[in-house]
């Protein structure tokens, strides 16, 4: 098997915010747009793992909170050090927003590389450098 993950699937209240701020962030990891309909739409990495995200008619009308039971936070790896310095500084273009910027990069412990952004919806990526 050469991947862990198959899909992540993720609800959004706004697709078009949230197709902005996620199409900049996964476009920066490599990630290539697979699909564009009209309920949602579909990045897929390299290594075959997709990421979709919809506005279901299903899904209640909350706003996500990081500190409910569920899904704090998604890591996602870069092998490329610059890129972390790069996304720090275009990520409020694109209306993501740092989180523990006076400890980057080294937010996670001193042996751990990386930056912390939260986006409109308050869900937050973590991008972790591993050479």
């Amino acid at each position: 098997m050469s991947r862990a993950v198959h899909h992540l699937d993720l609800w959004v209240a706004d697709l078009a915010v949230a197709e902005g701020e996620w199409g900049w962030l996964l476009g920066e990891l490599g990630w290539e747009v697979d699909m564009t309909s009209g309920s949602g739409r579909s990045w897929v990495h390299p290594d075959g793992t997709y990421f979709f995200m919809e506005r279901s008619p299903d899904q209640l009308d909350e706003p996500h909170d990081r500190l409910r039971p569920g899904l704090n936070h998604l890591a996602l790896l870069t092998d490329e050090r610059h890129l972390l310095d790069r996304m720090r500084a275009e990520s409020s273009a694109h209306d993501w927003h740092e989180l523990y910027a006076d400890r980057y990069p080294h937010a996670g412990g001193e042996e751990h590389v990386a930056l912390y952004l939260e986006n409109s919806e308050g869900f937050e990526v973590e991008v972790v450098w591993e050479p």
